[in-house]
């Protein structure tokens, strides 16, 4: 099969190649689809660029953590997918730049035919995440307020849509006039440009100095301060990933007092699935606490349905053949991006 691999760290017009390679096997509880569409996503960047990873794979190496095709063969224990249309997220978080993927069964979804290309490649990371931060952590009710960062990215957008579904006031961050008016066609009731703005003044300003129940925060250190002073007593955190300077992830960073003193409550949002046995062992050696593989089913179906139902829309800002995949890591890189980036092959 065709797959770009990461030959080493760094600029990803320079590092990624395109090579003829063996088609990967599934172990048993693995998937192996044949790749219609890779999604691409922030945490791509640093299996092309290099930065803070939990787990280095050995170079050089196939990055792409999220795939969508049909699966192609079964390892052992899982042989009803044969033949299923998913989305899934590949064994170790890479491997997707490629023809074809294995992904362990546990964080595979199914996708009806209904659902077109490319948004049937483009609903899986933004809108579980989205879901899992705002409704399963946050648990957000009708009449809330919520401020939404990077709104114009692939969470961020999902986020503005699954808040306002449930009868949420939304207040939407973005960079640009373009990407600020994409929010409000989503359902933003107030747009901010942190460019041109501060965001924490403008929120507190237009919740009369109480501050909003929800932050759901993808972007983590450069907004985090401002954030918490945004929030209202008894308000909900959600820290959903590190954007802006993902070495923080893994350093002695939060303050104790205060969270005290704002009388929040810090919730941590992590997208990831396990079985029984596996989320067993992670407890037990690591302490980390994975959402259930049904829960990720449910998630699945609800937004299936939504989306069939006119409910819910995708935002796929751009479209890349998979001889082009290098520009397209390169334009995400550079933030030259809105929602998601999507290879058709």
């Amino acid at each position: 099969m065709k797959a770009w691999r990461t030959q080493r760290y760094g600029d990803p017009l320079d590092v990624l190649k395109l090579e003829e390679v063996d088609r990967p096997e599934p172990n048993p509880g693995e998937l192996r689809v044949k790749v219609q569409a890779i999604p691409l996503n922030l945490n791509d960047l640093e299996r092309v660029m290099g930065g803070n990873m939990m787990v280095k794979p050995e170079l050089p190496y196939i990055p792409g953590m999220e795939v969508m095709g049909t699966v192609d063969a079964c390892g052992d224990g899982v042989e009803a997918w044969l033949g299923k249309r998913v989305v899934a997220t590949t064994a170790g978080a890479h491997g997707g730049f490629a023809e074809y993927a294995c992904c362990p069964v546990v964080s595979a979804f199914e996708v009806p035919d209904a659902i077109p290309l490319p948004d049937a490649a483009a609903l899986y990371f933004p809108f579980h995440l989205a879901w899992l931060g705002l409704y399963d952590r946050a648990d957000l009710q009708a009449g809330e307020t919520v401020l939404i960062h990077a709104a114009a990215g692939g969470s961020g957008s999902a986020a503005i849509q699954l808040a306002k579904a449930v009868g949420a006031r939304v207040i939407a961050t973005a960079g640009s006039e373009e990407k600020l008016t994409l929010c409000r066609e989503l359902g933003a009731d107030i747009a901010i440009n942190y460019n041109e703005e501060d965001f924490s003044t403008e929120v507190l300003a237009a919740t009369e100095n109480q501050g909003v129940d929800v932050v759901f925060d993808n972007v983590g250190e450069a907004v985090m301060e401002q954030s918490m002073n945004c929030l209202a007593y008894n308000g909900r955190y959600l820290m959903m990933g590190f954007a802006s300077n993902k070495v923080v992830a893994d350093e002695k960073f939060i303050i104790p007092r205060r969270i005290t003193m704002g009388n929040f409550k810090l919730c941590g949002v992590l997208l990831g699935y396990a079985d029984g046995p596996t989320s067993d062992f992670l407890k037990q050696g690591m302490g980390w606490n994975f959402a259930s593989d049904s829960l990720g089913q449910q998630i699945q179906d609800g937004i299936n349905t939504r989306y069939l139902a006119g409910d819910l829309k995708t935002v796929v800002g751009q479209t890349h053949n998979f001889d082009n995949l290098p520009q397209a890591v390169k334009d995400l890189a550079d933030r030259k991006t809105t929602g998601r980036s999507i290879i058709l092959l």
